[in-house]
């Protein structure tokens, strides 16, 4: 009687310790796939800057060639028309490559759009008064 009763024990203690097995490799588990998903959100993220980075430069040089390229044209239109070659292209390029750096500067940041500096000024005097 006593060698079953011992028996149960030992089956008992046996369950509870495969029980606890089960839970800790359940929750190492857990752990190693909260960190891979971490990773891969990492990742995703690096794949999404890299693109916009792509973008941001392809709109940027975009900017800056279309500026060139309008002045020139114009410059070339100007010499055609008024036959003064090539002072009109000359002039008129140097134009489109100021206002191609003046695009960039807008398109990134760092001038702001002419309506925000209207509406900052008026802010500026409005509080002045």
């Amino acid at each position: 009687m006593s060698g079953s009763s011992q028996n149960g024990n030992s089956d008992d203690l046996d369950k509870a310790a495969s029980e606890a097995d089960l839970s800790e490799r359940r929750d190492r588990l857990n752990r190693m796939l909260d960190g891979q998903r971490k990773a891969d959100e990492a990742e995703q993220r690096v794949k999404k800057s890299d693109s916009s980075g792509y973008g941001q430069a392809m709109k940027l040089s975009s900017e800056f060639i279309s500026g060139i390229v309008v002045g020139g044209g114009l410059g070339w239109f100007v010499d055609q028309w008024l036959g003064t070659t090539p002072f009109g292209l000359i002039v008129f390029l140097l134009i489109g490559f100021a206002a191609g750096v003046l695009n960039v500067m807008r398109a990134a940041g760092r001038i702001a759009e002419p309506e925000q500096r209207v509406k900052r000024d008026d802010a500026g005097d409005g509080g002045s008064n």
